[in-house]
């Protein structure tokens, strides 16, 4: 098999996709190699396209939510068989052997490698990993639509693991977008109570129809108020600021308010809100492959999906345009075209 893979690559930040082609030497001994069917459009690529966190590597083929078909394997690989229908996500290997790893944490794993950043990811017609990111599709999953699972879905599968929640707890889902869409199915399935937070009233029937049993106007601080002590759980997925103290007042003893949005602003914690009450301000970044692996099945057993609109790889720069207008509803997925 050549080691010429096909993607496309961005040469400066904010910049437009442009075919590209890029040799990616041997296979390692640990790598797999996917054939790409479809790779979803997580906020995060947008993100690194613009190198707004300051670690993007131009060219950049971006690209972390790849799904497709195993062709090559390294020597020491585990668990796979070529022809094999896998995920691949925001990381694609871990060292294996430090605390963190061994321990099921490799999220924190000091070597943590992310399949975009310092690499070419899934904006491809092939990507690599190491063996143990790459997680199985159930028989029964829809590749065109797991894209999304591998890195938004994960981010909000994790809170649930992570906080021991219960099937008798209350959550509260702040946004109801890429992430949240998902983090509501999760809830719901999970067994919770579940509330939607949004500014968005017109999006009610659609949450309800994801499992929220209420609807929540976050512009109203009114409405806040009314729940007070309730949530075991709140999960925000939005990357604003928000009205903190009421937050955290409707987190009932020891609850848990668990960001996965990207505030770009410190959050004020009061000493009293953690004293008296024992609660928590908690977050996760996606999840490690066992966890993964559980929240796939999860996702075949309950039948949750993501929401997608699709587009060709070829059209990968009207697909970024979309995003930057806050249009999808609610993830974007390509599909391989080349």
């Amino acid at each position: 098999m050549s080691n010429k893979i096909r993607a496309y690559a961005a040469e400066e930040a904010a910049g437009k996709f442009q075919p590209f082609e890029f040799d990616a030497g041997e296979l390692g001994a640990e790598q797999v190699e996917i054939k790409v069917s479809h790779c979803g459009i997580c906020h995060s690529d947008l993100s690194m396209l613009n190198n707004d966190w300051g670690m993007t590597a131009f060219p950049f083929v971006g690209g972390h939510e790849a799904v497709g078909e195993v062709v090559a394997l390294g020597e020491n690989t585990k668990g796979l068989e070529v022809g094999d229908k896998v995920g691949l996500g925001w990381n694609s290997a871990t060292c294996g052997h430090c605390n963190n790893c061994i321990s099921g944490f490799h999220i924190n794993c000091p070597n943590l490698e992310g399949t975009i950043v310092e690499r070419h990811g899934g904006f491809a017609d092939r990507v690599r990993c190491n063996w143990e990111w790459a997680v199985k599709l159930p028989d029964n999953m829809d590749a065109s639509k797991a894209g999304p699972l591998f890195c938004g879905g994960i981010t909000v599968f994790n809170p649930f693991v992570q906080n021991n929640i219960k099937p008798t707890d209350k959550v509260g889902v702040v946004g109801i977008g890429g992430l949240g869409h998902l983090a509501l199915q999760f809830a719901d399935k999970w067994g919770c109570e579940v509330t939607a937070f949004s500014t968005s009233p017109d999006k009610a029937d659609e949450a309800k129809s994801m499992g929220a049993d209420y609807l929540v106007d976050t512009r109203s601080d009114a409405e806040l108020e009314k729940l007070t002590g309730k949530f075991d759980m709140i999960l925000s997925t939005i990357n604003v600021p928000l009205n903190w103290e009421l937050y955290f007042g409707a987190l009932a003893p020891k609850g848990k308010m668990h960001v996965v949005g990207a505030v770009l602003e410190p959050i004020p914690v009061g000493a009293f809100d953690v004293i008296m009450g024992q609660k928590f301000v908690t977050g996760t970044a996606t999840g490690s492959p066992i966890v993964v692996r559980d929240m796939v099945e999860f996702c075949a057993r309950h039948n949750i999906n993501a929401v997608t609109e699709d587009f060709k790889m070829s059209e990968i720069n009207e697909a970024f345009e979309h995003l930057e207008n806050g249009k999808p509803r609610y993830r974007i997925v390509l599909e391989n075209d080349f």
